[in-house]
């Protein structure tokens, strides 16, 4: 029985019950491609979905999904590069033996339908369950597609995006404005808590900086010299990235560092007025749900495809975000920036209300619920 319940469809029913329907999530390579499928877990088990996971061998992802007990399979991958690199040769064989172990873990599975949220460990499962005719649907978070997404656009059946910009990149048949999905329990933090967790005094407006899962080293440098101008109208919260903390700053009143937080991040996001950040996609869509007036300082182009650029101008051009160039801020410039966004604050918070993308997850969910559905009347029209 434990065989067939794993071999037959969620549609078909066993000895007169029901199977789950049945959903497997990849993605991975950060922390970015894992956290909007992580949000997606409670309204789907709420929905009756079967969850699984496709990851690598060891990436980020595997230690992120374990702490939500989903079935995970790990598979082979490899990097596909724009530029030369000597594992050019090496890791087209990783991504088709990854080819091969997700073809047969979807065979086995049988899903209803793949999400995919991008990284180069989503390539090879998306491809083979376009083979075994299992509908996929693939969320892009940046303006523009990147190499995976690319590889994968052809076989999906819709592709769900963040920008409206980004919907003229896309096939208009595929293409659909959804946001990124982001964890609930963002939007549960308590202010008093935060102002507890810092030390902080609840009269004095706080800034929190966050630059990332890894942080960001321009941005810290750039807030540590501005400190102690900063300091005379705020305090401020740091989220500096591991092995980021400046030791010599740690007794420095209304100044609260921390590498990483995880449970407690939701209430420092609460007691926040305002927020300093890369401008990382999925970052960006947490500003925009918590409605919090934000600085984005994007990864400049001689570090980055430049993505976090177009993400940043977006959001300033649609009223949500004040953006800074980093290769031109100083302290002093910093400083006049902060202080404008805090005076104008309230122009980005109703802007970011009246935003199209109202719930990203409840779009989502329902757009695999109606993937799921017409899946399941195709098959039976093929029957018939």
């Amino acid at each position: 029985m434990f065989k067939k319940y794993f071999r037959t469809r969620s549609r078909e029913k066993i000895g007169g019950f029901k199977i789950m329907k049945r959903i497997v999530f990849t993605g991975g390579g950060s922390a970015g491609h894992v956290t909007p499928n992580i949000a997606l877990f409670p309204r789907l088990k709420s929905m009756g979905y079967d969850i699984h996971y496709i990851g690598s061998y060891e990436g980020i992802e595997r230690k992120l999904i374990e702490d939500y007990r989903i079935p995970y399979y790990g598979i082979s991958t490899g990097k596909l590069r724009r530029y030369f690199d000597v594992k050019n040769f090496s890791d087209p064989f990783r991504v088709l033996k990854g080819f091969a172990e997700a073809r047969k873990i979807l065979k086995t599975l049988r899903p209803d339908v793949v999400f995919s949220k991008g990284g180069f460990v989503s390539v090879p499962v998306v491809r083979a369950a376009a083979m075994l005719k299992i509908p996929c649907i693939i969320h892009e978070s940046d303006m523009t597609p990147g190499l995976a997404n690319n590889l994968c656009i052809p076989v999906a059946q819709k592709v769900c995006c963040n920008f409206p910009e980004t919907m003229q990149e896309l096939p208009a048949e595929k293409a659909i404005l959804t946001g990124s999905p982001i964890r609930n329990e963002l939007t549960r933090g308590t202010r008093e808590k935060g102002f507890e967790m810092c030390g902080f005094n609840m009269a004095k407006p706080v800034i929190m900086v966050i630059g990332g899962s890894l942080g960001a080293t321009g941005v810290n440098k750039l807030v540590r010299e501005a400190l102690p101008r900063l300091l005379e109208d705020f305090q401020i919260v740091h989220i500096c990235g591991k092995e980021k903390i400046d030791n010599l700053l740690l007794n420095t009143k209304g100044y609260k560092q921390f590498e990483y937080v995880k449970e407690d991040l939701k209430d420092l996001f609460a007691m926040a007025d305002i927020v300093i950040s890369r401008a990382g996609a999925n970052a960006i869509c947490e500003l925009l749900a918590l409605r919090k007036p934000n600085l984005l300082i994007p990864l400049p182009a001689h570090a980055s495809r430049g993505d976090q650029i177009l993400n940043a101008k977006s959001f300033e051009s649609q009223g949500f975000s004040m953006v800074a160039d980093e290769d031109y801020l100083t302290a002093v410039t910093l400083t006049e920036k902060v202080h404008e966004l805090y005076f104008t604050r309230q122009s980005y918070v109703e802007a970011m209300q009246n935003s199209k993308i109202k719930d990203s997850i409840e779009t989502i969910t329902a757009l695999i619920e109606e993937t799921v559905n017409s899946s399941a009347a195709n098959r039976k029209k093929q029957k018939v």
